[in-house]
């Protein structure tokens, strides 16, 4: 009896959804273009970020060879967006990444994605912490009028909060859940306006820099560093002194500096997955999506290479300014009216960024409800298609957060919960292509090859192939993990050159070479879609092999906020999904062949309420 409750539940934890499930039907309205798409990803991506990290980057990690920083990260990102692409050409329906695990792995891991991404919109570079972010800097263009009366007429100082309640933020976050819920395209109107104002500003900043600019700052020695760091240490003498600048030349810090510029660089990449949850409101999902997903990282690429470029050749790297470097460099230029120019690209860039973060938000919220792991009442829709509840509940959550909580000890968290979509997705696309294919012959093909199938595949996927091609990705997976923790924890070990590092190294790169070697081997299947992802398995690996690195990189108190976040997941789903998941009913429906009196399958298990 126990055995087969346990089998019953393991069937139910790794049930995957069909692409077309029997009896679900839209009910967005398909209205959006690929320049609304475009629009979203680059406003969403490309945030008040442009405006600040290029300074921070630049001054303490990479000095001016930040553009390298941004060229790498940019190709680390491009790799998860290609995945995210071809989902969005196979899978044009609303969830994103939580959808194409569904379809791909199974339902358990489906939800830990989907509430993956909650965490990403909710907490971190979006919603809660941008709202305040636009918030702090409407309050310095009026000379911090709004915090100095919170401050003094209603300061909470609890450890945990934030100084005082963000009221502004919070009202912000309330008045464009209001505008989402209206409408869609009312919505992305008003986001094309805001992202042509920022790119306007973004161009007028690259061109200043590049009439203001010097070239010599690319090329600063490293007596001049040494007389800055004498200088800020108030000595006299720079004998036996170490520059705090690095070493001068392009590449102050040496490339290992660029290295770790790339890593931070990677975040302001996040943002484009927003697209792929708008699948069922546009009109040609299959081209508009992987376009608007390629197009908006690279419009992205260009501005912060552009933008870090004119910084660093207006001022010296290490006399930007790590709050506010644009401002700054154009008072060391003598334009210093510019820097209102830069407040409005900057405010105009937040609201893109608050925008597009809580696009995405309700859909994948609604996608959940509409199979059932969420509550039901979330998947209401209005007569315009828009997911009203699911908007303004998950606004209030974020208003509340952003009202009350000091977020800056969040902001890891996001991390995690992008990071982990990014990685489920790329390998969805490894087991996805490599399906087994329907065919007459199946059965007998996996009957003569059985015995030889792991070294000598048929010529086409069968459901053999697929179970091995699944069994190397895991092993993969684990050979990704185990070298990651080795990078980051005995990177000591390593520059010592010390035996058992060396030895552990050495034997994970070859089991996954070898595992690399063994997918390769096997037979794609044979469906094409609109866009594919080229170099797979390689690149679909190396993109997992980004993602799980940065995430190791995290600190231990990021990992245990997450794990609490993850038990309360796991409470909804083992508490309300598993029983109500519509799926586990729509197969339960198929396996007792059950009818309704007119004689048809009852089909009207999913159908959305509109009010």
């Amino acid at each position: 009896m126990s055995c087969g409750w346990v089998k019953s539940l393991l069937v139910s934890l790794s049930q995957r959804k069909p692409l077309e499930p029997e009896g679900e039907q839209s009910t967005f309205n398909r209205c959006l273009t690929t320049l609304d798409l475009v629009a979203l990803g680059v406003g969403s991506t490309l945030g008040a970020g442009v405006y600040v990290l290029s300074g921070e980057v630049a001054r303490d990690t990479s000095g001016p060879s930040i553009i390298v920083s941004f060229f790498i990260a940019a190709l680390a990102s491009i790799f998860a967006g290609l995945c995210y692409a071809e989902f969005g050409s196979r899978v044009p329906k609303t969830g994103s990444a939580y959808l194409y695990s569904y379809v791909t792995v199974g339902e358990l891991l489906a939800f830990i994605t989907g509430w993956n991404l909650l965490l990403s919109y909710v907490i971190g570079k979006w919603t809660s912490s941008v709202a305040l972010a636009w918030s702090g800097t409407f309050d310095d263009l009026i000379g911090g009028v709004i915090s100095k009366f919170f401050e003094e007429n209603a300061a909470m100082g609890l450890p945990g909060l934030a100084p005082y309640p963000d009221v502004f933020a919070a009202a912000l976050i309330i008045i464009l859940s209001g505008v989402l819920a209206f409408g869609v395209k009312e919505s992305t109107t008003i986001n094309k306006i805001f992202t042509a104002v920022n790119i306007l500003v973004l161009l007028f900043v690259t061109i200043s820099g590049f009439i203001k600019g010097n070239i010599s700052n690319w090329q600063i020695s490293e007596e001049t560093l040494l007389n800055a760091t004498a200088e800020l240490k108030n000595l006299s003498s720079t004998a036996n002194l170490t520059s705090v600048y690095g070493e001068g030349g392009f590449f102050p810090y040496g490339f290992t500096g660029t290295l770790a510029g790339a890593a931070t660089c990677f975040y302001a990449f996040v943002g484009f997955d927003c697209i792929a949850t708008t699948g069922e409101e546009v009109k040609n999902p299959q081209k508009s999506v992987p376009f608007g997903i390629v197009v908006s990282l690279l419009i992205c690429f260009l501005a912060y290479f552009a933008v870090s470029a004119a910084l660093t050749l207006m001022m010296p790297y290490y006399m930007l300014s790590e709050k506010s470097p644009l401002p700054v460099a154009f008072e060391y230029v003598g334009w210093g009216p510019a820097r209102y120019a830069v407040a409005v690209g900057s405010l105009c860039a937040l609201s893109t960024s608050l925008l597009g973060s809580m696009f995405p938000m309700p859909r994948v919220i609604f996608a959940m409800a509409r199979d059932g792991l969420l509550f039901k009442p979330l998947s209401k829709v209005t007569a315009k298609g828009s997911p009203a509840i699911a908007t303004i509940s998950s606004g209030i959550v974020a208003a509340i957060m952003a009202l009350l909580f000091d977020l800056e000890a969040l902001v890891e968290m996001m991390s995690i919960g992008t990071l982990f979509a990014y990685t489920l997705v790329a390998i969805c696309i490894l087991i996805l292509r490599y399906q087994a294919e329907p065919s007459e012959d199946t059965d007998l093909q996996i009957k003569s090859n059985n015995k030889f199938s792991f070294l000598n595949p048929p010529s086409f996927s069968t459901p053999a192939t697929s179970r091995t091609v699944t069994i190397l990705t895991i092993i993969s997976i684990a050979c990704v993990t185990g070298l990651s923790v080795i990078l980051t924890k005995a990177l000591d070990a390593l520059s010592r050159m010390e035996a058992w590092s060396l030895v552990l190294v050495c034997i994970l790169a070859l089991i996954l070479l070898l595992t690399f070697f063994l997918i390769w081997r096997h037979p794609q299947n044979s469906t094409k879609a609109t866009f594919m992802v080229p170099l797979v398995p390689a690149l679909p690996l190396v993109s997992t092999f980004i993602n799980v690195y940065l995430m190791v990189q995290l600190g231990a108190d990021t990992w245990m906020r997450y794990a609490i976040w993850m038990l309360v997941g796991l409470v909804i789903y083992f508490g309300y999904g598993l029983h109500h998941s519509v799926q586990k009913k729509r197969l339960r429906a198929n396996h007792m062949n059950i009818e309704t009196i007119s004689g048809k399958t009852d089909k009207d298990i999913i159908k959305e309420e509109k009010f």
